[in-house]
C-alpha cells in the first residue's frame, strides 16, 4: 500500500474514532449508510472491474499504447474526450479506470481528457439539463466544458 494510501486511511480511522467518541449513535447511523451507498455501487464496480479485466485480456499493450499513448496525438486525446462525454461513470469508478489505463501505457494528457470530460459533460443526462435549463443553455455549457477539457488536458499533457 503507498504512502498516500496509508495516510488517507489513517485520516479516515482518526475521523471515524472521533466520530465514536463524540456521538457513538450518529456515528453508527453514518456507517450505515455508507455501507448502503457501498452495496448499491457495488454491481457497477464489479462490471467496471470486470471490463477492465477484459479490455488488458484482448487488448495487447502496444495496441493501448497507439490509441492513448503519446503517440496517438491529438486523435487518442479526442477519442478519449469523446468517450468520457458519452460514458456515464461514477468518478469513484473512473479513477481506478484511468490509473489501470495509465499503467498500461496511456498518455497522462489523453487520461485527463477522459477524466476531466466524465465529469463536465453529461450526454446521458443532456435531455434532463435542456428540460429543465433550455436546449440553448446546456448546449452551451456542454460545448464549452467539452472546449474547456480539452484545453486542460493539454496543458495537463505539457506539464506534467
Amino acid at each position: 500500500m503507498s504512502l498516500t494510501a496509508l495516510l488517507i486511511n489513517a485520516l479516515a480511522a482518526a475521523a471515524l474514532a472521533a466520530a465514536f467518541i463524540k456521538n457513538r449513535r450518529s456515528a453508527v447511523k453514518a456507517l450505515k449508510i455508507a455501507g448502503k451507498m457501498f452495496v448499491s455501487l457495488l454491481p457497477m464496480l464489479l462490471i467496471i472491474i470486470l471490463l477492465i479485466g477484459l479490455l488488458f485480456a484482448f487488448i495487447s499493450t502496444e495496441s493501448l499504447e497507439a490509441f492513448l499513448g503519446e503517440q496517438s496525438g491529438p486523435i487518442g486525446l479526442i477519442s478519449a474526450a469523446l468517450l468520457g462525454s458519452i460514458l456515464h461513470i461514477p468518478a469513484l469508478l473512473a479513477f481506478p479506470l484511468a490509473s489501470s489505463l495509465m499503467e498500461k501505457g496511456a498518455a497522462v494528457g489523453v487520461i485527463a481528457a477522459f477524466i476531466t470530460t466524465l465529469t463536465m459533460i453529461g450526454m446521458v443526462t443532456l435531455p434532463l439539463e435542456i428540460s429543465s435549463m433550455g436546449r440553448r443553455f446546456a448546449l452551451m455549457r456542454n460545448g464549452l466544458s467539452f472546449a474547456a477539457a480539452l484545453i486542460i488536458s493539454i496543458l495537463i499533457g505539457w506539464f506534467v
